[in-house]
């Protein structure tokens, strides 16, 4: 099977094309730098409304679309809008379409679990037939992009194949999580022990696992798949299990949430406090079924080797100083 994976230089692409090639596809990765990949053939494009693709799909058989345009925190709020929307959900399309044209038979796109909310009532996990409510432009520009890729897969008969993961963690994570592994390496206390939250998260070699599944079972054609590790925890035990794979004492202060929002409210991190203690947890029975799929790496696996991947780059950097 040959594959076009988009992002092929970030976090998930990077890796989807990796273990691609590892289990004899043919990959062609897109990404706006050259990779560092040797195996595969490299397509040189930006995702946006008016990239040409023309003669990039010879004989591809699937699009893996991974690349988005994620963390645009900063500026006026319609032009963060539009930037979303250009990436996520206007160069997705020009992408499908041109897909289509070429005669690419299956599209999978990699959303995002804030399709559906950025949280949950504990213990009412989101399911797949849930009503999408996205919060913010990162969130709308996905949804946005779904239902134009169901009107694209309507029109050509392109099968398209939706996966919404929530927080991706792994070797190499970035962004909050490797900001969690840097306190607890440090030994900083933590006032995050009281919190009675549960969260889905998915270990990255899971959720490659279930993208590539999806590119060849003729179950998977136009659905829509949440995806996790199947093991909900709560913000105290995640830095708990993280602290037990490095081996570090478990230094997190019982304070109560209330006290805890209410502090990171009145320094402007209002929203870090919501995410910490907030549930947002997703049920993959949906998935599970309809695959016969289930996540080949358990939680505690994948933190250990995170945090393994972690320390060694840490000891690499260390050396080369």
């Amino acid at each position: 099977m040959r594959l076009f994976v988009t992002g092929v230089t970030g976090f998930v692409g990077h890796r989807v094309s990796y273990l691609a090639c590892k289990d004899g596809y043919q990959v062609i990765g897109q990404s706006r730098s050259q990779s560092t990949q040797n195996r595969i053939n490299h397509f040189s494009a930006d995702i946006n409304p008016i990239t040409n693709w023309d003669s990039a799909f010879k004989e591809v058989d699937c699009v893996v679309h991974c690349a988005a345009r994620v963390h645009q925190m900063s500026g006026p709020l319609d032009q963060i809008e539009s930037l979303y929307d250009e990436v996520n959900h206007l160069g997705t399309i020009n992408l499908a379409k041109q897909a289509a044209a070429q005669g690419v038979k299956r599209f999978v796109f990699l959303s995002s679990i804030k399709v559906n909310g950025e949280s949950t009532v504990l213990e009412r996990p989101f399911i797949v037939k849930h009503s999408c409510t996205p919060t913010d432009p990162y969130g709308v520009s996905k949804w946005k992009a779904e239902q134009a890729l169901k009107q694209v897969s309507k029109d050509t008969g392109m099968e398209v194949v939706i996966i919404r993961p929530p927080l991706v963690y792994g070797p190499g994570v970035k962004a909050n999580f490797k900001s969690l592994l840097n306190w607890i390496d440090k030994g900083i206390p933590l006032p995050l022990g009281a919190i009675n939250n549960q969260r889905s998260m998915v270990y990255l070699d899971n959720l490659v696992h279930l993208i590539l599944e999806c590119c060849y079972n003729p179950k998977a054609a136009n659905e829509t798949f949440l995806v996790s590790d199947d093991y909900d925890i709560s913000t105290s035990v995640l830095l708990r299990q993280v602290a037990k794979s490095m081996r570090k004492s478990n230094r997190m202060l019982p304070i109560p949430e209330f006290w805890l929002k209410l502090g990171l409210r009145l320094v402007g991190k209002e929203a870090v406090g919501l995410r910490l203690c907030s549930s947002l947890q997703l049920d993959i029975s949906h998935t599970k079924k309809r695959l016969n799929w289930t996540p080949p790496i358990s939680f505690a696996q994948g933190v250990q080797m995170t945090v393994d991947a972690y320390l060694e780059d840490k000891n690499d950097i260390g050396r080369c100083k």
